[in-house]
């Protein structure tokens, strides 16, 4: 789990203050972990070798068969592996790539440069024999992840939040009241304490004459981020939606709020309840792989089940780029779905992507029906701003 501090601004935090020891990675050595917080790009690119590779859907690096594929049909091999993938596994420039691939020579020097690669990860333990990404390799892409998006934070910033009425000392600095037994120094309103002392002619300030910042709490909110993984979702757009989650995740768990994740294509791929564990919700979202169809029903019914009985903001935020696809009538019993997650008192958001007319008529309907806001996406550099945009909101 990572420990936050709610007084600091994401842009006072520096890489060592922010990784070191509080990520809990069970399987990284320590020669390995200081490698990628030390930026060497070595450990980095194995990181998003393993990291692309499962959003474009792989369970398993086979040199032989991605050197084939390449030499075969670049064009598909393309398709299949992106741009990132092939120009980190291979050493090459895609462009580089295609222009000499039917090349004898250069077919050596590339199938040697993959069996390398591969044979590299295998020996540092990310891959297992037979190719398959291990949980080292897992965490290492998780680690990849969190930096890289952690790092568009600081540079891109956070934008403003709302907050409830009640007295935290987690919120917002509102009304000035007389200092009692009890509350921080930290909040002493220190011009308005002299100026108290100096109206009652002490030369000193006296504990009577202090004044205290009064906060305002946030509440409790709890999100389910309800990531769409099916088949189109595949490649850049299931990465850029993975670093939003852990945006959300890294600022709702450092405002003392929880997040949850579910993932759903034909069926529910993987859930975990709201949770203030950042690691465990990082590890979770980075395995997440693009597959098959949507079924919208099923997510919104079991994502309202993972919220607590108890009173607090219950909130289920969707990215998708497409129109529910499963089930008879698919979009009639997503809007049923809708309606009984509201009478459970959850609000529900889209984050559509790139969605058509149609898409974006259903999208409306649903965050109608679900008292929450649409936002509609082209480019995916501006996701995870929004993401964050509508946690405040909720807040």
């Amino acid at each position: 789990m990572v420990v936050f501090s709610s007084e600091r601004e994401v842009n006072e935090f520096s890489k060592a203050e922010e990784y070191q020891g509080k990520l809990q990675m069970q399987l990284l050595d320590d020669k390995l972990m200081h490698s990628v917080l030390q930026d060497d790009n070595k450990a980095i690119d194995d990181g998003k070798i393993i990291e692309d590779g499962i959003n474009r859907g792989m369970s398993a690096f086979v040199p032989n068969m991605m050197f084939e594929n390449m030499v075969k049909n670049f064009s598909i091999a393309k398709q299949l592996y992106g741009e990132k993938l092939l120009r980190l596994i291979s050493g090459y420039d895609p462009k580089y790539l295609e222009r000499n691939v039917r090349i004898p020579e250069f077919q050596k020097k590339l199938k040697k440069e993959i069996e390398e690669k591969i044979e590299n990860l295998r020996q540092n333990k990310l891959l297992d024999n037979e190719g398959n990404i291990t949980d080292k390799g897992i965490e290492l892409a998780s680690l990849s992840l969190y930096i890289e998006e952690i790092d568009n934070l600081i540079a891109k910033g956070i934008i403003g939040e709302k907050v409830h009425k009640q007295m935290s000392h987690y919120g917002e600095k509102n009304e000035i009241r007389a200092f009692k037994k009890g509350d921080r120094y930290r909040d002493i309103a220190i011009r308005k304490s002299i100026k108290m002392a100096v109206k009652r002619g002490h030369d000193k300030i006296k504990k009577a004459d202090l004044r205290t910042h009064e906060r305002e709490s946030k509440g409790a909110v709890y999100i389910v981020y309800g990531l769409d993984s099916s088949a189109s979702m595949k490649g850049d757009k299931i990465h850029t939606c993975k670093k939003a989650g852990v945006a959300l995740a890294y600022k709702a768990i450092s405002d003392k709020d929880k997040v949850g994740l579910v993932v759903f294509g034909t069926e529910i791929k993987d859930s975990i309840p709201p949770t203030d564990d950042f690691g465990f919700f990082l590890n979770r979202v980075t395995r997440v792989r693009a597959s098959k169809q949507t079924d919208f029903q099923k997510m919104i019914e079991h994502a309202s089940e993972m919220f607590p009985a108890e009173d607090v903001t219950k909130h289920l935020l969707i990215l998708t780029d497409a129109l529910p696809t499963v089930g008879k009538e698919p979009e009639q019993e997503t809007l049923a779905a809708v309606s009984g997650a509201a009478a459970k008192g959850i609000t529900i958001s889209v984050i559509g992507i790139r969605l058509d007319g149609k898409g974006e008529k259903l999208a409306k309907k649903i965050v109608k029906l679900g008292n929450g806001k649409l936002y509609m996406i082209r480019d995916l550099k501006e996701v995870d701003r929004i993401v964050l945009e509508d946690y405040y909101n909720v807040r």
